[in-house]
């Protein structure tokens, strides 16, 4: 058995709060890297387009097939992300909804 199989047979008994404190740690550990992601001007006129159509109730297979080039793991560092820069985030929609 590989590590990889013994750490999935390890979550399988896990509950969902442990399985989020593992979550939670994972990404601690990997720090503020979020490949693929961010916000830059130019790319979808630098706004957090994605972020803004989640929180308007798009799913994430709508996304998906919205942003072909994204991926499934794209829009799990994209939701990181977003916890990461609540802040500025919700300043450049707030901006972006006032022009």
């Amino acid at each position: 058995m590989t590590a990889l199989q013994e750490v999935e047979a390890l979550i399988a008994r896990l509950n969902r709060a442990e399985i989020a404190q593992l979550l939670q740690s994972v990404v601690r550990d990997l720090g503020d890297d979020f490949p693929g992601i961010g916000s830059m001007p130019g790319v979808s006129g630098g706004e957090p387009c994605i972020v803004q159509a989640r929180r308007l109730g798009v799913s994430e297979a709508d996304l998906l097939r919205a942003y072909p080039t994204l991926r499934a793991e794209d829009l799990v560092n994209a939701w990181a992300y977003e916890r990461a820069h609540r802040d500025e985030i919700d300043a450049q929609i707030a901006e972006n909804e006032a022009a």
